[in-house]
């Protein structure tokens, strides 16, 4: 027998590492062609197109299925994009702890570098990314994290965390922050059903350690 072939034969059996395979999944509810589009969803996408967004995208490519929701639906976004009383820093927060929840990469994508520019810190962006306080925050950054964690973790805000946040905001401004935590909370739940991609390139949400495991 030749000597590399005993060698081998009596060699030490080399444990395989297993490996965590990851599936992309299909997008459930892709963008539908225009010659498809109904009267309705017709309807619906030219006043999209009319207005700030100039396209039909995101949360709104499922969505056109029901144009009925999607009307109101992307009047809503609109002011909760540009006419709240919030801050848009702070409202880009907000936007990006109701993403994290829900996990949903398009939304945390898309609204990271709003968050920037509005001027939020990055520590801080990577801190919620990891579901973890911020260490550093503005006084109102602070105010505003209180309550949306509470309200996303506990379905409703305590009384402390509500008066500071009247008390620095004004109802309005708290009820207008509300709003943003459920709208995006409400397209973050489309997406994930319709598994919309996150655009290439931009950053993405990693797994929490919780639901980080391997499919079999």
């Amino acid at each position: 027998m030749p000597q590399s072939t005993a060698a081998a034969k009596h060699a030490p059996a080399v444990k395989q590492k297993k490996q965590m395979r990851v599936d992309i999944l299909r997008e459930r509810l892709p963008r539908i062609p225009p010659e498809k589009l109904n009267a309705a969803q017709k309807k619906a996408a030219a006043d999209i197109t009319a207005g700030p967004r100039k396209d039909v995208r995101g949360p709104f490519v499922p969505m056109m299925r029901s144009p009925g929701l999607t009307g109101p639906t992307q009047a809503l976004g609109a002011y909760i994009r540009w006419g709240v009383k919030v801050p848009f820093r702070l409202a880009e927060m907000a936007g990006l702890m109701a993403a994290r929840d829900w996990s949903c990469q398009f939304e945390w994508a898309v609204h990271v570098p709003h968050a920037l520019k509005g001027g939020l810190h990055p520590d801080t962006i990577a801190a919620l990314a990891e579901c973890r306080r911020p260490e550093k925050m503005k006084k109102d950054e602070a105010i505003v994290y209180d309550f949306v964690n509470e309200l996303l973790k506990n379905r409703g805000v305590s009384d402390p965390t509500y008066a500071r946040a009247v008390k620095h905001f004004g109802e309005e401004s708290v009820v207008d922050l509300i709003g943003v935590v459920g709208y995006y909370a409400m397209i973050a739940m489309l997406m994930n059903v319709a598994r919309t991609s996150p655009p290439s390139g931009m950053p993405t949400l990693a797994a929490l350690p919780l639901y980080s495991r391997p499919l079999v």
